[in-house]
């Protein structure tokens, strides 16, 4: 500190300007090389210099619907409605007071209706869930999913964006529902039929191929948004995510069709429903055979890891051994006991082949005996390995030591 103060004195003397970029330069006696931080480059700067790329090769593209735009009339109705409502005396004292009540159904509407699809869009594209399976597309989910699993217990499990969801949950094929009736270009119900397919993926993992998914659930030429009158050209598989990679995507896509379209070149018939090298698939590349019939509406995701009911579906549905990709760690490898181990302090030694519980037990019990139940544990020395220890040997010496210094075992309790 005195050493950039007589530089700051000097450059005063001097009549030298700009003293600011030098107090950045000279900080808590460190001297820092190069440009300060505003002015040089990051990282991510220099390795876009390094590998540049052409913009309109990598800028994305909107595959969905467009924007609805209310009507000129619908907009002045509203702010003449907000104009009524800040006027509204008695409206402000309940706001004020905390006694206004608000319909929470009315609010879920309308969320659902103008800020959910931003949300879902924004959420999909934290997880990465267009760049795997549009690359540089995407959309903005106009139709709203309600994706529920049934258990047999009556609990109903939603999918949200991007919730938890274990494979034991999901292994019914699960209830779908959406407006289907409601155009999602007019945002008016539309009298003529409309049409729509539905497609469940993994992106994640495909034991039988990389780059490409696993196909999971597929409905077609759905009438109306009703999905039990669709073509189910590849029944519902409930996710199966291996042991000890972590958690997997689970995708449902929905998708308006134009006109009624023949898919039996994906059927997949009863006999080979479990078989996974016919469930490979590529969202990318279904997308540009069909994009002039469809468009992508509707988009919810969860997130699934392994379980322990996974080892019979392995088993007995996939007909395969169960992959594992983690390592499981055996148990220590315990010598037979010494009546007389020399050169061991027999503290530890003898704690090594007591049972782990009663360890536990003993520890537990030492600090409950030290815990007031009002005023709470005692409190902590100030120095303590200021405080002597004599008269007493060096293994409960080493001990107590430990102990006041919270190290070793003790930090488990």
């Amino acid at each position: 500190m005195a050493f950039s103060s007589f530089i700051i004195k000097q450059q005063l003397q001097r009549g030298i300007s700009g003293i600011t970029p030098l107090l950045s330069i000279i900080r808590n006696g460190h001297t820092l090389r190069g440009k300060r931080p505003g002015v040089a480059r990051t990282l991510q700067q220099r390795l876009q210099e390094d590998n540049p790329q052409d913009a309109e090769l990598i800028a994305r593209v909107d595959i969905g619907f467009p924007k609805l735009r209310a009507p000129r009339s619908h907009r002045h109705e509203r702010m003449q409605h907000l104009k009524v409502q800040r006027k509204n005396e008695e409206l402000e004292k309940k706001a004020r007071n905390h006694t206004l009540l608000i319909s929470l159904d009315d609010v879920s509407k309308e969320y659902m209706r103008i800020n959910r699809p931003y949300d879902v869009r924004i959420i999909a594209d934290h997880y990465g869930v267009y760049k795997d399976l549009f690359d540089l597309a995407y959309f903005v989910p106009r139709v709203n999913l309600d994706i529920q699993y049934h258990l047999d217990n009556g609990i109903d499990i939603p999918v949200y964006n991007g919730n938890v969801i274990k494979p034991f949950e999901a292994r019914e094929t699960p209830s779908v529902q959406f407006d289907g009736k409601t155009d999602p270009i007019t945002g008016k119900p539309s009298n003529s039929q409309s049409l729509w397919c539905l497609l469940a993926t993994n992106p994640d993992s495909n034991p039988a191929a990389q780059n490409k998914e696993i196909v999971h659930w597929f409905i077609a030429n759905i009438p109306n948004g009703e999905v039990n009158k669709g073509e189910v050209l590849i029944d519902y598989l409930q996710p199966f995510p291996p042991k000890g990679i972590g958690f997997q995507r689970f995708v449902f896509v929905l998708y308006k069709q134009n006109k009624k379209i023949d898919f039996n070149n994906f059927k997949i018939d009863k006999m080979s429903n479990n078989n996974l090298e016919k469930r490979t698939f590529k969202t990318l590349d279904f997308y540009r055979q069909y994009q002039d019939d469809i468009t992508p509406a509707g988009l919810a995701f969860y997130q699934t890891d392994y379980d322990n009911s996974l080892t019979k579906f392995y088993h007995e549905v996939l007909n395969l051994k169960e992959p594992i990709y983690e390592y499981d760690f055996p148990d220590i490898y315990m010598a037979d006991q010494k009546q007389f181990p020399l050169t061991r302090p027999f503290n530890t030694y003898m704690d090594r082949y007591r049972d782990i519980k009663q360890v536990n037990k003993e520890f537990l019990e030492r600090k409950l005996a030290k815990t007031h139940p009002f005023d709470g544990p005692e409190p902590q020395l100030r120095y303590p390995n200021a405080q002597p220890l004599r008269g007493i040997p060096s293994w409960l010496r080493t001990e107590i030591r430990k102990e006041r210094l919270k190290i070793g075992r003790i930090n488990d309790y």
